[in-house]
């Protein structure tokens, strides 16, 4: 062996074992909270007024509550009275649903969050054929089921629909309508035909120049007068007609935006390959434009969500309202706040829900890694 080979071979260092993981609970707080002495003062202030703030509340609505009665004078503690809320549970979720056919609210509704369950959970097979049911195939279900008249069913009119099934009714017709017509709408504000993209952009901006409360009101009390008198539209049936016109307005300008935003190399490449106007849009322009619009599209199906409290200006009762009306029961006054804080937690579980899969969504789709 030469000289320069020994002294190589004499040179190696031995191999070192490998870094030991370090994670955990105290790690993660001596690194993110407690990392320096500004960074301990900051946090352990914040902390202090946490819990200065939260404590009161979580006394106040869980430790010191009333959960079981029938009636006010089983709230006997200072905390929250939830009876209220156990007491006209049956009212909140139905409404004025007639109560030997409640059933097949249950039935829409065990639908319902079966189909979104199935499309949230990322292992389930099938997606494409549970989401064309639930576009297609549970609207026809639920309107068969929920109005009645046919099939032996008796016939139950909107006025008695109210609660949770008439806000998840609203919310859904709106979120399901809106996008592919504001997909639509935005196509052809961006249409190189003139007639086309001004009917678009007449339609999109005076939508949304006003506010809802007007739309609904002018559904509600207008419209009846420019329809001869023998024609009669439902009043449910309104309000889901111009919510879904509304909201298609602002969905329009959140797929402009995503649309505005793709580079025109790919529809050029597109059309290359031979590739038509819609073919291109199919399958190459609007799927990276929707993925690039997810949170603004998710925003507006939040902001459409919390509107649909506003059918109580046409006489309709949403689970806010049907809140509202049993605070006026003089056997419960003076319990609004359980009223409200119950109605603002459902409102906020929906929100924060379709919050969360629209972030897992974008994980999923991500390519950019």
């Amino acid at each position: 062996m030469s000289a320069i080979a020994r002294d190589t071979d004499e040179s190696l260092i031995a191999s070192r074992p490998p870094p030991t993981p370090q994670g955990g609970v105290m790690y993660w707080l001596r690194t993110r909270l407690f990392s320096g002495p500004v960074n301990s003062v900051v946090s352990i202030v914040t902390l202090l007024l946490i819990v200065r703030l939260v404590w009161p509340v979580i006394d106040w609505a869980l430790i010191q509550a009333d959960w079981v009665g029938s009636s006010r004078a089983d709230c006997t503690s200072e905390g929250a009275c939830w009876v209220f809320i156990s007491t006209r549970w049956s009212q909140i979720v139905y409404g004025f649903y007639p109560l030997a056919e409640r059933w097949r609210v249950d039935i829409v509704l065990g639908l319902f969050f079966a189909l979104i369950a199935w499309l949230v959970i990322p292992r389930l097979p099938g997606k494409k054929s549970v989401a064309l049911m639930g576009l297609v195939g549970l609207p026809i279900i639920a309107w068969v089921l929920l109005l009645g008249g046919m099939f032996g069913l008796p016939h139950v009119p909107t006025r008695a629909w109210g609660g949770l099934m008439l806000t998840l009714t609203i919310a859904a017709v709106g979120i399901v309508g809106s996008l592919p017509l504001g997909v639509v709408l935005a196509l052809g504000r961006r249409s190189k035909m003139p007639l086309v993209r001004a009917v678009c952009v007449i339609f999109i901006e005076f939508w949304r120049g006003v506010p809802l409360i007007t739309v609904l009101f002018m559904s509600s009390v207008m419209l009846p007068l420019f329809v001869p008198a023998n024609v009669e539209f439902d009043k449910l049936l309104r309000a889901l007609i111009g919510i879904m016109l509304f909201w298609s307005a602002y969905m329009a300008e959140v797929v402009r935006s995503g649309l505005q935003a793709i580079d025109k190399g790919q529809g050029e490449a597109g059309a290359a390959l031979g590739l038509g106007y819609w073919l291109r849009m199919r399958l190459i322009i609007l799927p990276q434009a929707l993925k690039l619009v997810i949170p603004g599209i998710v925003n507006t199906f939040i902001a459409l969500f919390k509107d649909t409290s506003l059918v109580l200006i046409i006489g309709l009762f949403d689970v806010l309202s049907i809140i509202q009306a049993g605070l006026t029961d003089s056997d419960w006054l003076g319990f609004a706040i359980e009223g409200y804080v119950f109605a603002a937690l459902v409102f906020w579980v929906f929100c924060f829900g379709m919050s969360r899969y629209s972030q897992s969504l974008e994980r999923r789709l991500h390519t950019g890694h």
